[in-house]
């Protein structure tokens, strides 16, 4: 069977909300235009919610919670596992969506439906591995039972960089645990959570348990949702301000929350490293999504003694990138999400040049449609600069040198954020050294990627609280309710 064209994908795709276990227009028919980065062209109209519309949704997930949390384990693990199979058997669909709608090349797009379909398949096999303890007191007067609860309805709302990846990384557990969901996605990627909603209703999750609400104004979808006595749980990623806020919100009500926020990551080249093996890696940790990614390469530290060969080598590497649109085969390097993304890119880079920086590669906005950046190497940058200090967010390599190890550290843990940090040395003291002097809840040793669907991914510091993936992901979904239990040896023992 020969693969659908462009047109005969995005029909394919629902374009409405996902309520109660229909998909149905927003409160008075309102709609959005989501567009191609790589043109500016628009791809399709969606329902744009209203609050109304996300109480409804609210409401729905609350109906179905008691008897989804009933739902025994395997039942809602066989679902995802379900959800799984489907995506990887329309993969290649889902990248194609991803490229249209966000950018990246297909390749990478690709590589996302596989890391994103991988946590249906791992949260299906740890949904019946919850599991409590019986015990007894230290002072023999009781037994200590504790269970594992869902903790109920929850707020999902995911940003546009990961759209397939992002989703199912909160989707899974929330469904795995026995929770029902109100799933917001980015306006700027909505189309791929609308398709995976409907291959997710497919594998047979039943109504209320997942609803879609996609929005243009999040604040005002969100902020009823999080004074309502009904939600239980809030999960965001996206920036650290937009967090604070809600994290200000959710504490009214005293929700529990899960917070992927903001990176800065520093990338360290020790003296011993294997300088080749370091430029892969800053390549990998630096371009992937075209730096569009919270664990992106934000400041590349690079020992003075190798500084020169491995500045060199990584400025040619990144030279080599092919940028156009993400569905054109020869393409390394999609556009940036959209033009107010690649004035913040271009502004920073253009504030280190006037603070005395030099461009090795590119650093210049090209011109032709489309929200497009090149692949740029910057050396002779101070700590102090902005694009040290803020989130970069695009193909943009800032080069720092340091002296000694101490040095590199204080400079690495300076900033407020703390999600990952990458180490490259042959030295294995050195290595777990730093794996432990570094701030960050992630440290990737001689490898620029770290996420991983089996591994807890999340933050320290301003990049965070809570963990997605792993074991320890699903824990985020479940609430701990001890039971005390009476002595049953009491009556015998004359107690």
């Amino acid at each position: 069977m020969s693969a659908p064209t462009d047109e005969a994908l995005l029909a394919g795709v629902p374009t409405g909300l996902h309520v109660d276990g229909a998909w149905r227009d927003a409160e008075g028919g309102r709609r959005f235009e989501v567009t191609d980065p790589a043109t500016g062209d628009g791809l399709a109209s969606v329902a744009d919610a209203s609050p109304a519309d996300g109480l409804a949704a609210l409401a729905a997930a609350e109906r179905a919670q008691e008897e989804w949390a009933r739902t025994p384990a395997r039942a809602r693990g066989e679902i995802l596992r379900r959800g799984f199979e489907a995506v990887t058997a329309r993969s290649e669909e889902f990248a194609r969506l991803i490229t249209m709608e966000m950018g990246k090349p297909l390749a990478e797009s690709r590589a996302e439906v596989a890391y994103g379909a991988e946590f249906l398949r791992w949260f299906s096999e740890e949904a019946p591995r919850v599991a409590g303890r019986y015990a007894t007191a230290p002072d023999g007067a009781n037994r200590l039972m504790v269970q594992k609860r869902p903790v109920g309805p929850c707020l999902l709302i995911t940003p546009w960089n990961f759209p397939i990846a992002m989703a199912t990384r909160k989707v899974a557990p929330a469904v795995a645990a026995g929770c029902t969901v109100v799933l917001k996605p980015a306006d700027l990627t909505p189309l791929t959570s609308l398709l995976l909603t409907q291959v997710l209703v497919d594998a047979g999750l039943p109504p209320g348990v997942l609803n879609v609400v996609t929005t243009t104004d999040p604040a005002a979808l969100s902020g009823p949702l999080l004074s309502d006595h009904r939600l239980r749980k809030l999960s965001f990623t996206g920036s650290t301000p937009v967090g604070r806020r809600l994290m200000a919100a959710a504490a009214e009500r005293v929700l529990k929350v899960s917070m992927e926020l903001g990176g800065n990551a520093p990338f360290l080249v020790c003296e011993d490293a294997d300088v080749d093996a370091a430029v892969e890696g800053a390549v990998v940790a630096k371009m992937r999504n075209g730096g569009e990614a919270c664990v992106a390469a934000n400041r590349i530290l690079v020992h003075r003694s190798v500084a020169e060969e491995f500045t060199e080598k990584l400025t040619a590497r990144l030279s080599g990138f092919v940028t156009g649109p993400g569905s054109e085969p020869a393409t390394t390097l999609g556009p940036l999400i959209d033009e107010r993304s690649r004035r913040k890119v271009a502004g920073l880079v253009d504030d280190a040049v006037s603070a005395g920086a030099r461009v090795l590669t590119g650093g210049r906005v090209p011109e032709g449609p489309g929200y497009f950046y090149p692949p740029t190497v910057l050396t002779d940058v101070r700590a102090d600069m902005a694009i040290v200090q803020q989130e970069i967010f695009g193909p943009v390599a800032p080069v720092l040198v340091f002296d000694d190890e101490h040095e590199a550290v204080r400079s690495a843990n300076s900033s407020e954020f703390g999600l990952v940090s990458f180490v490259f040395t042959r030295d294995l003291d050195r290595a777990l050294r730093l794996s432990e002097r570094l701030e960050s809840g992630m440290v990737g040793i001689n490898t620029g990627v770290v996420s991983n669907p089996a591994a807890p991914f999340g933050g320290v510091k301003a990049s965070g609280l809570g963990r997605e993936g792993g074991v320890e992901g699903i824990e985020e979904y479940l609430e701990t309710v001890y039971v005390g239990i009476r002595d049953p040896f009491a009556t015998e023992r004359g107690r």
